[in-house]
């Protein structure tokens, strides 16, 4: 078995488990297409499904489509023709797009402790120093 995405306009509308042959008798009217998609591929690398711990010999993604396409489609992302990837909604206006992993990441690094972060748009926007040093939260038990 495998998943498939239904694009329409490229955006992901639909998906679907299903066994290839599938799509030899499917017949679908509707507008878009449906592109495979790996359950076990997020940044453009392949996690064992068992372990979920990326697989040492990454040369598993080459020669299968949808271990190619960088991320597991999901419902409302959009799919990327030119770098021939999914791609999650971007979750904040200041991050961007790294087009080698198809992830969206902070415009500055979360702290390398052992607390936990979360992103705070607002705190970022509001910063005027310059570099920008606010937009990671720490998270508190108070």
């Amino acid at each position: 078995m495998a998943h498939y995405a239904k694009v329409e306009d490229g955006i992901v509308t639909r998906v679907i488990v299903a066994e290839a042959e599938f799509f030899n008798n499917f017949v679908d009217t509707s507008p878009g297409v449906w592109l495979q998609t790996s359950y076990n591929i997020q940044g453009g690398v392949y996690y064992d499904p068992e372990t979920y711990l990326p697989v040492d010999d990454q040369s598993i993604i080459i020669g299968n489509e949808g271990r190619q396409r960088k991320n597991y489609a999901g419902i409302g992302y959009s799919y990327d023709a030119d770098l021939d990837a999914f791609i999650a909604p971007k979750p904040y206006e200041s991050w961007s797009l790294n087009e080698d992993s198809c992830l969206w990441g902070a415009p500055i690094e979360k702290p390398n402790d052992e607390n936990v972060y979360r992103w705070d748009e607002e705190a970022y926007q509001a910063d005027n120093n310059n570099p920008k040093t606010a937009g990671w939260v720490e998270i508190t038990n108070e």
